[in-house]
């Protein structure tokens, strides 16, 4: 009953709305010799209509709608091109947790710089819900952990506590059960100002350093991300080092009962499991003895583990993108030096401080009265990925291989491919390099994804077939594919980084320690193998068909580690099963069809909450965004749905809402760093998924197929022909 009441309030819709389908089928268009494309060529934009023009009846639909709308869009991109090397990049925002640390930092580090401080501090303070607290994503309720640190960052800026939204942000903060219900990484940052005391946080010792690599737990069975920001903090729990602050900066208001009276064994992340025996009780009761050990420890022992992470961090520090690229890890390196007696001076610090300044943004402030602008960090950028998406959306718009931005671009990417060997080799000993990273720089740390996706982007380029006669494509595929997991899927930066019972330990209240096979990663890779022209002949192929099925939800779609949520993993998923010829008849496939129409929203679009990660009942709910829009079209017209009215009613639903200059607003966050802990704002997202959409649409319309379908069979007929010895 509720499909039917769906698919009678889309007819309802369309013939209200009196929208006709963008294109007639195939055999149609062949009849209706005025429906012409304007092909691609350098002429002006033409005269972009008014909104209202743009959303009547008199124009939604038309493949002349549908070209301007990619005129306008392709212009905004190639205007936007870094014009001396030739990558694209958005800005990646996170949520107020980043620049309430690097607050925190600055003040650890004594390098305040009072301008600085004052726009990072307009940032939070417009940040703030109504309710009193802060959220880790737009749209979501108060967060405890993000609103303890921006409240104490405030303190330490100097922000009294008697100030309304202080006082607003207090009283949350204590009825969700105050600090000690904070996450751990809240803990840590708060006990080096002696806001926390460390018997209040997980054990860490830097022992662990020493752990081989054949022990089950050891620095390498956890993920990059993980490792990055654990070694440092090995340093900083050896070291405890702590940064003197008064005790009007404190926040002992934030403690339901004194510090002093609190019993640190019972509260979060300690709080054992109802039942006697369980995986939790047991780390429960190891980071007990740990804490004993802590007491005593052996200092021979702990001398040579301090300085086997040192001499790791320092090593891995190298090049221009501080420690893992990311901020959290680049934070943690400052302090971790500081604490073994560098000083501030140090070209190690100053080095890692720039790299962190360098991902500021400054932004006019929420408040219209305000002239004083704000200050707030990314956690990293992200060129290379943002530039392969966009090489393959102009691509699919028509761009011709030899246009000058593509050039540019693919010049550009082949320059970032890494030939170091990095920590990947210890799960793939057999891989060789060849992958790429996401940020401008991370040589240590290339990743399945964004190597799959530069492998398209460039292959989609080559003029000689197969594409991976090059050898830049060919060893990006080769790393790639030997990053396959033994489950037939792919992780992310390591290979069979699974061992989930680490998510148990106390110091992972987060649930992020792992690194394992996800569908969204698997079926990139299928998508890659694809467009180099193979088929499911290939020995990777029947495992990674063998992991999908199995990682199918029971609604049909598939779980999105790495964008919100079961919209991007059936996009991902099914633009893979495409690319590898499967037959998207198929029962399962079509299960996924039936899905993604069920959720649409009335408006046409498609959207999906963050808080789908934490509550599956919401899965592919929320409001209508672009990015999510053009994921599902895409997902629909690579399963052949092309003449579905959900994919009418969501071409409507992008065109309606593209701006004048080209492309699209989105103020949620749709990106993922961490499920249910940390979400990413891809300024990109909403820029070039909705051209890609609108651009497939057209193409297979008008010629049956999408441009990265034609480009593929070419591909595949050009390998039939390969001579064998190739």
């Amino acid at each position: 009953m509720r499909i039917l009441k769906q698919l009678l309030v889309r007819l309802s819709d369309s013939l209200l709305s009196n929208v006709q389908p963008a294109f007639q089928s195939r055999t149609a268009t062949r009849h209706t010799p005025d429906l012409k494309l304007v092909s691609h060529n350098p002429n002006p934009v033409p005269a972009v209509p008014s909104p209202s023009s743009r959303g009547s009846s008199a124009t939604l639909g038309h493949a002349e709608s549908i070209e301007e709308a990619l005129l306008r869009g392709e212009s905004w991109f190639l205007s936007h091109q870094n014009k001396e090397v030739g990558y694209w990049v958005a800005e990646l925002e996170a949520d107020t947790t980043l620049t309430s640390e690097y607050l925190m930092l600055r003040r650890f580090m004594d390098r305040v710089d009072p301008e600085r401080e004052r726009k990072a501090m307009q940032y939070l303070i417009d940040m703030q819900l109504d309710e009193g607290g802060w959220p880790i994503h737009v749209g979501g309720p108060s967060d405890l952990s993000a609103s303890v640190k921006a409240y104490f960052a405030l303190k330490l800026c100097g922000v009294s506590p008697d100030e309304p939204f202080m006082k607003k942000a207090r009283e949350l903060i204590l009825e969700r059960g105050g600090v000690v219900e904070a996450n751990v990484f809240t803990k840590i940052t708060l006990a080096l100002f002696g806001q926390y005391p460390w018997r209040g946080v997980p054990s860490m010792p830097a022992e662990i350093m020493l752990a081989p690599q054949w022990l089950y737990f050891n620095l390498y069975a956890v993920s990059y991300w993980s490792r990055v920001v654990i070694i440092p903090l090995l340093i900083i729990f050896a070291k405890r080092p702590l940064c003197h602050i008064s005790q009007d900066q404190g926040i002992d208001e934030l403690f339901v009962q004194p510090s002093s009276q609190v019993d640190y064994s019972q509260v979060s992340p300690f709080k054992k499991d109802g039942v006697l025996l369980s995986w939790r009780n047991f780390f429960v009761w190891i980071d007990a003895v740990l804490k004993l050990y802590e007491m005593y420890p052996m200092q021979s022992l702990r001398k040579r583990a301090v300085k086997k992470a040192e001499t790791w961090m320092l090593e891995h520090m190298q090049g221009e993108g501080g420690l893992g690229a990311i901020y959290p890890a680049m934070a943690n390196s400052i302090v971790a030096l500081q604490a073994l007696g560098y000083s501030a001076d140090h070209p190690q610090i100053v080095k890692a401080l720039q790299e962190i300044e360098a991902l500021e943004v400054y932004a006019p402030s929420r408040d219209r009265g305000s002239q004083k602008g704000t200050l707030h960090l990314q956690p990293c950028v992200s060129p290379v990925w943002d530039t392969a998406l966009t090489v393959d959306m102009l691509v699919e718009r028509g761009l011709k291989p030899d246009h000058p931005s593509l050039l540019r671009a693919a010049s550009w990417l082949r320059s970032r491919q890494t030939d170091r060997v990095g920590d990947w080799i210890i799960s793939s000993p057999n891989a060789r390099p060849g992958g790429w990273y996401f940020q401008g720089e991370n040589d240590w740390y290339p990743d399945v994804d964004d190597t799959a996706a530069v492998v398209i982007a460039l292959a989609k380029l080559e003029t000689e077939l197969p594409a991976d006669r090059d050898d830049a494509i060919r060893s990006g595929c080769e790393w790639a594919l030997a990053m396959q997991g033994s489950d037939g899927g792919w992780g992310a930066y390591d290979k069979d980084n699974n061992r989930l019972i680490f998510n148990k330990i106390p110091f992972a209240d987060h649930e992020a320690l792992l690194d394992p096979s996800t569908a969204d990663l698997t079926g990139r890779c299928l998508e890659m193998l694809g467009t180099l022209g193979y088929d499911r002949t290939h020995p990777a192929v029947e495992p990674a068909l063998e992991f999908l099925q199995r990682e199918q939800e029971a609604n049909g779609s598939w779980y999105g580690r790495w964008g919100v949520n079961y919209v991007y993993g059936t996009w991902c998923v099914l633009s893979g099963l495409r690319a590898m010829d499967i037959d998207m008849s198929s029962p399962w496939i079509q299960k996924a069809v039936v899905w993604l129409e069920t959720v649409q929203n009335h408006d046409g679009g498609w959207g999906e909450s963050c808080e789908s990660y934490a509550d599956t009942a919401t899965a592919g709910q929320g409001e209508s965004t672009a990015s999510q829009t053009a994921w599902a079209l895409m997902a629909l017209l690579a399963a052949g749905a092309s003449d579905s009215i959900s994919v009418v009613r969501g071409v409507n639903y992008l065109l309606r809402h593209q701006r004048q200059d080209g492309v699209w607003d989105e103020p949620f966050h749709t990106g993922t760093g961490f499920p249910r802990v940390f979400y990413l704002r891809y300024h990109g997202y909403f820029k070039y998924f909705p051209l890609w959409a609108l651009a497939m649409y057209r193409n297979i319309k008008m010629n049956g197929q999408s441009r990265a379908d034609e480009l593929r069979i070419a591909t595949q007929a050009a390998r039939r022909h390969q001579p064998k010895n190739l």
